[in-house]
């Protein structure tokens, strides 16, 4: 028994010694921490969209569109002038055009799982969750790039913000809390859908109702009772809500909590789905 402990001991110990001698470039490589494989794998994101930029065309022409669009379309006949009505209109398309784009962290999952690379990156030695939370880490910069296109357009087009420049960074920083529990749904519809056609027709057909039945463009007091109240209910209502309170400086905890809540739940729900998913199918 005693030699059999010892045979088992040595390989170590030998291993050990000369390994600890070497120059650290010859050493063996260790073990990555898991802020460094996410980063690693967030920047593996943003490298993809770098070689094929018509991937951020989306967050650059969703933004322009939608406010361009409502605000001089739309402007005159809801609100009397389109100036009026960018001012209630902006953290409305502000939440849109966020909220539309974090189906491509489900329709990019979706991509390297038809690709079989997904089976690569679980056979590497690293945390396993390190390849969805860095890429949902590099999705952040494009909704951080569309919030601030929108806010940007905005101010060249007359619109003011009360709350001035704190405030329309914490509005920002509160869509990118929200848009990043909400990526955490397509990523495990991903891991479920056939094709990206797919992921991205159900975006389609769950995002567009929640966005537009709800104050975003219009007040619910002009819709029907039965509509109001859906609309009351919906949580991109309140987060248009305290997009619109902070903006104006005006915001109070009873505004930002239930976004901070729903963000939270659809976290707590989706985040370890997504994770079961991706080891049983990837």
């Amino acid at each position: 028994m005693t030699v059999d402990t010892e045979s088992r001991q040595k390989p170590a110990r030998l291993a050990d010694g000369p390994a600890a001698r070497l120059p650290r470039s010859l050493r063996p490589p260790t073990r990555p921490s898991r802020l460094s494989a996410s980063l690693t794998m967030g920047l593996r994101a943003l490298l993809k969209v770098r070689r094929t930029p018509e991937q951020l065309a989306d967050a650059i022409l969703i933004p322009v569109i939608f406010t361009v669009l409502f605000t001089y379309v739309f402007g005159g006949a809801l609100s009397g002038s389109p100036q009026e009505y960018l001012q209630d209109l902006l953290p409305g398309t502000l939440v849109l055009a966020v909220l539309l784009m974090t189906v491509f962290s489900g329709v990019g999952l979706n991509t390297d799982r038809g690709l079989g690379r997904l089976q690569r990156f679980r056979s590497l030695p690293i945390w396993q969750p390190a390849l969805i939370v860095g890429g949902l880490i590099g999705d952040a910069l494009r909704y951080l790039i569309s919030g601030t296109l929108v806010i940007g357009l905005g101010l060249v087009m007359g619109f003011r913000p009360d709350g001035g420049a704190a405030g329309a960074g914490a509005a920002v920083a509160l869509i990118l809390v929200f848009a990043f529990a909400l990526s955490w749904v397509w990523t495990s519809i991903g891991l479920v859908a056939r094709t990206p056609q797919a992921v991205s027709m159900m975006s389609f057909l769950i995002q567009f109702p929640l966005t537009f039945a709800s104050n975003a463009f219009v007040d619910p007091a002009t819709m029907p009772d039965w509509l109001g109240t859906l609309v009351a209910a919906n949580p991109v209502s309140h987060l248009v809500t305290a997009e619109r309170g902070l903006m104006a400086g005006t915001a109070t905890f009873g505004d930002i909590a239930p976004v901070l809540i729903a963000a939270a739940v659809i976290t707590a729900v989706f985040a370890p789905l997504t994770m079961h998913l991706y080891r049983r199918r990837a």
